[in-house]
């Protein structure tokens, strides 16, 4: 094999893209040619797991190979899941060592392009201390943050949308108190005094200004480009992005074709408001959803195209994934304007069920890996850490623990089992669920202990909310649900001591794990504290002079290397 030239390494991560939405996983509605190609001249994971199945913290745990609640990624609330503005001060903690980081210590460059959505600044504007540069990578174009629906100028509010409903109603109500006090004043009812009028509208007045400032503004603080530290566009235009990361990605790999490179293409496809080019729009039989899937799978192409025009692909390592299940939520109307998730209960947001974190996870590297392998095992996000340090000659770091396991051997047909005996499911900083693969056979168990309450009843997800809760909203079960993945993998047979002789023997087989692993976590600072997520003036990345932000940089300047 090429083992000891180092291959290059591109890794592809769609946004809540369902692992039911590829041809390859089985779709039969949408054409995904690039992605199946991927698979078919490689390996396929049937059971890839992402260690949360919200964005901020499955990235986490994807570039340090560690359960987010180490490294205080996870939330202890249900409102704030993943990252919320960008003037927030939470993010990865710089003493997290990531996979860019590890590969640039073995002379790798290494570019991140798209989105980061794992925080920026700590205590000033320009710290960056959170920035994709100090983690490791030489090269960052794309947004910190993430798509969202407010990114679109026309778009439905989508972050925190319910609380800034309940915030309008309570700041016309508070505003009504000063007319009210008018009434009796001119009516000569009684005497109020000026002062108080004036007091109680000024009093309406600064509580609007306090949430306006931040939701009024969504799409200016948070719709950003950026290349490296500077920013590019405030507010992005969101119709053009996609354009640009592809043309970025391809002079990236341009750029670095004769070093060994690690090029991290985070996608924002299929992430809400769906934008897709003109000659993508009406493309698929499923709606703007699906059009959105095939014009990813297009710049899949483009990218494995530009690794064969540079005869690159054999010595190239692609990984293809996706941060966390569909989002079943996302409607308009009666429109689905998230994925899907194949057989899979639940999706993007429950703590759980397998919809949520079972995602696409593809290998190629054709002097090297057998095309056509697909591998039931269980596998996590979290084993590309080791997985990259194996092949890219870096060390491990000794001084914490990684929860990864290097997938080499299993994807290179050296060993049948995978290496996880067990692997914990977090909502937040909860534990709700534990998968037991036996060591000396292939059951895969699974136990719930707590699961979300679906709104309305029956329909498998939480349509009120627009997301699922973590804690409160939900069903905590005594004795745990369980679960035998590998006959049941839809989890539509929950086993009880009555119809499963080894009930118990399991259970007690799960506690004894859970007890094992509880000792190994360390108090982390909680990245996602009220104070932490909470939008600071004094942090908003700014174009201009704060709060006159605004400027669009990418026309006038071409691509220049780092």
């Amino acid at each position: 094999t090429t083992r000891n030239s180092r291959p290059n390494i591109v890794l592809l991560m769609a946004d809540d893209l369902g692992v039911g939405d590829l041809c390859c996983y089985g779709n039969n509605s949408v054409s995904t040619p690039n992605i199946d190609r991927l698979a078919s001249e490689g390996v396929m994971l049937t059971q890839h797991l992402a260690a949360a199945s919200m964005c901020t913290p499955s990235r986490a745990a994807f570039l340090t190979g560690r359960y987010p609640i180490r490294s205080g990624m996870v939330s202890p609330y249900n409102l704030n899941r993943a990252l919320t503005w960008l003037g927030g001060s939470g993010g990865l903690p710089s003493n997290e060592t990531t996979f860019a980081k590890l590969l640039q210590h073995r002379g790798y460059r290494t570019g991140l392009i798209g989105k980061w959505h794992l925080g920026l600044s700590c205590a000033s504007r320009n710290d960056h201390c959170h920035h994709p540069l100090n983690h490791g990578f030489h090269y960052f174009y794309g947004m910190p943050f993430g798509l969202l629906s407010d990114c679109q100028a026309s778009g439905k509010p989508e972050l925190h949308r319910g609380l800034r409903i309940k915030l309008w109603i309570s700041t016309a109500l508070t505003g009504l108190v000063p007319f009210l006090l008018l009434i009796p004043k001119f009516a000569r009812w009684f005497s109020v005094p000026w002062k108080l009028i004036f007091f109680s509208a000024l009093l309406a007045f600064l509580f609007f200004a306090s949430w306006y400032s931040s939701y009024g503004f969504a799409r200016r603080w948070n719709c950003i480009l950026m290349r490296n530290h500077e920013i590019i566009q405030q507010p992005m235009k969101e119709e053009k992005v996609a354009s640009l990361l592809l043309k970025e990605a391809l002079a990236f790999i341009e750029r670095y074709k004769r070093e060994p490179f690690l090029l991290f293409f985070s996608f924002l496809h299929v992430h809400t408001p769906l934008i897709s080019k003109e000659k993508f729009v009406g493309h698929s039989k499923y709606g703007r959803y699906g059009d959105n899937v095939e014009e990813m799978d297009w710049m899949v192409g483009k990218i494995l195209d530009a690794l064969d025009r540079e005869r690159l692909a054999n010595r190239t390592l692609v990984y293809f994934t996706s941060d966390n299940g569909g989002h079943l939520e996302s409607l308009d109307g009666g429109t689905q304007l998230g994925g899907w998730n194949g057989i899979y209960k639940g999706g993007k947001g429950m703590g759980g069920w397998e919809g949520g974190i079972r995602v696409p996870g593809i290998f190629r590297w054709p002097t090297v890996l057998e095309a056509g392998r697909v591998i039931s095992e269980p596998t996590s996000l979290m084993d590309i850490y080791p997985t990259l340090s194996y092949i890219g000659g870096g060390i491990l770091p000794q001084d914490r623990v990684i929860d990864g396991q290097n997938l080499m051997p299993l994807l290179e047909g050296r060993a049948s089992h995978s290496h996880h005996e067990f692997l914990f499911h977090y909502c937040g900083v909860y534990l709700h669920t534990v998968r037991w693969h036996q060591k000396d056979c292939a059951t895969v168990w699974k136990v719930h202990y707590v699961t979300p309450k679906s709104y309305p009843e029956g329909s498998g997800a939480c349509y009120g909310s627009g997301i699922c809760s973590c804690s409160g909203d939900v069903t905590y079960h005594d004795p745990p649900l369980l679960f035998d993945i590998s006959r049941d993998p839809s989890e539509a047979v929950p086993l009880n001591p009555d119809n499963e002789p080894l009930f118990d023997s399991v259970i007690k087989k799960m506690e004894a794990a859970i007890k094992e692993h509880r000792g190994t976590l360390t108090p982390a600072p909680q990245q996602f504290s009220v104070f932490n997520t909470i939008w600071k003036p004094w942090l908003q990345p700014c174009c201009g002079t704060f709060p006159f932000c605004g400027c669009d940089k990418e026309d006038d300047i071409l691509p220049t290397a780092p």
